[in-house]
């Protein structure tokens, strides 16, 4: 199996990539569209939400400003996907010397905890933590449709029939359809 790598902020192409995982005796599918994080990909991406199960949002450890970049994701997602996609936030680069580091980890987990998401550190170079993000997410997702499938739906459709004006003694009038 071909190992999924996160990727920098600073590729400079959108790519997809579809990883099959095994979760609970399950194989899953997971269609992965990255956009780098470039401007030139926000109005495509807004399509792409619409129709987004999770959202991984990665920033690089070593760049402050791609972290700060997050803010202005997560107003993308909440103005173009579903209320209840699921969220984790990345930092990326996790292997990297502590005085290369720009975001410390306390910072990303503290985002994190404002937006009510998940948080990992990862490092797509040794692949620290990658697995565990990509089956997390999975797990969210899973969980989430199964609690919405055990919701009870409201199956009953109504129809309104137009009521007999007040004194009108008159039979309803049948359909000539379907032998009424």
């Amino acid at each position: 199996m071909v190992l999924l790598r996160l990727v920098s902020l600073r590729r400079l192409a959108l790519t997809s990539k579809i990883r099959t995982i095994e979760l609970d005796g399950k194989r899953i599918k997971l269609q992965i569209w990255d956009t780098a994080g470039q401007e030139r990909f926000r109005t495509i991406t807004t399509a792409y939400y619409r129709g987004a199960m999770g959202i991984l949002l990665v920033y690089d450890v070593t760049d402050e400003s791609s972290f700060n970049n997050i803010r202005n994701w997560i107003r993308n997602i909440e103005q173009h996907a579903s209320d209840n996609v699921n969220k984790i936030l990345v930092g990326n680069k996790a292997d990297m010397d502590e005085s290369k580091r720009a975001v410390p980890t306390s910072k990303g987990q503290a985002l994190a905890d404002e937006y009510g998401i998940k948080f990992f550190e990862t490092s797509a170079k040794t692949n620290l933590n990658v697995e565990q993000v990509f089956f997390s997410i999975a797990r969210d997702i899973k969980q989430r449709l199964a609690e919405s499938d055990s919701k009870p739906e409201e199956r009953t459709i109504k129809i309104n029939k137009p009521e007999q004006a007040a004194g009108d003694n008159k039979a309803p009038e049948r359909s000539a359809c379907c032998g009424s």
